[in-house]
């Protein structure tokens, strides 16, 4: 017995990101139309890309970059866009929400609708990646969105280490995860490179959901303040539901990588792993927790 076909291409962009804003979304455009020109249906640029990653210092004058969903000028640019180009874009932004603000990200389906907003949920708090001061933990929860070109499950950066997100969206029915990031240096450790733990958390995810997986990072050296200078290490890729980098960028390399993947056959594939069907929710309850104990240990 055959399965027909159902293709998606998705292609991951990676470049610099400077100081001025209208420079960074021209950028990130004209690699959307490169990428939508050879062949994506959907586009993932890399996390908050309308600026420097600010989160390397606290300052409260940062705060002033948050902006509301509705009528925000980048989504909206990138809604022309992929009306224009037909693909599918998610939109990395810094939202405001009355007083609130998020890490946020609004799917836009290739015809230009913006399907709805995810807040990142997991929300770090380190040297180089202060992120607390700056966003509240996400209250929309994991989300999966019904585009054109399939079913899509996005998490931002740090949500992309727990396989409880990645889990959560494949439940929801997503047949592609994808990851918008900014990661490099750590700056109270100089030896420290998370670049492969970074890439072997999602080939996980991609491993044990039989799935695609997708991520999408920032390259270069952004001074912000009087924070220590952040070198972000790329290395943006795709992986097909085995867990094999079938597209991948340099560390300072700049552009998109693409990578074709049959949705049809994932989808029936998973199956034959059985993850899904031998899943014991009876015994998860100490998922729920966090110092580990049950609820019967209580």
């Amino acid at each position: 017995m055959t399965h027909e076909k159902r293709e998606v291409t998705v292609a991951v962009v990676q470049c610099p990101i400077g100081a001025d804003l209208a420079e960074n979304v021209a950028r990130v455009e004209r690699h959307v139309r490169d990428a939508a020109a050879r062949g994506a249906q959907i586009v993932l640029p890399s996390e908050l890309f309308e600026g420097p990653y600010f989160c390397t210092h606290q300052d409260e004058r940062e705060l002033l970059r948050a902006r509301p969903i509705d009528a925000h000028p980048t989504i909206a640019r990138f809604a022309a866009l992929a009306r224009e180009l037909g693909v599918v874009i998610p939109v990395s932004y810094f939202e405001r929400a009355g007083q609130a603000t998020y890490n946020s990200l609004a799917v836009v389906d290739a015809d230009g609708a913006v399907l709805g907003n995810y807040r990142k949920s997991h929300i770090p708090d380190g040297p180089g990646y202060m992120e607390k001061f700056y966003f509240r933990p996400g209250d929309t929860g994991f989300r999966v969105w019904n585009t054109k070109h399939g079913r899509v499950g996005v998490g931002v950066c740090w949500d992309q280490w727990y396989p409880e997100c990645a889990r959560a969206m494949m439940l929801a029915g997503a047949e592609l995860l994808l990851y918008p990031t900014a990661i490099g240096s750590e700056p109270h450790d100089g030896s420290l490179d998370t670049k492969d733990p970074w890439q072997r958390a999602m080939l996980g995810h991609a491993v044990s959901n039989v799935v695609p997986v997708c991520a999408a990072n920032r390259i270069g050296t952004e001074q912000v303040g009087a924070a220590p200078a952040q070198t972000f290490y790329g290395a943006s890729f795709c992986a097909n539901h085995r867990g094999d980098k079938v597209a991948e960028l340099g560390r300072a390399e700049e552009g998109v990588a693409l990578a074709t993947f049959d949705l049809a056959y994932t989808n029936t594939h998973r199956g034959a792993w059985g993850f899904f069907r031998d899943r014991r929710t009876d015994l998860y309850d100490v998922l729920l927790t966090a110092d580990g104990a049950t609820k019967q240990a209580r």
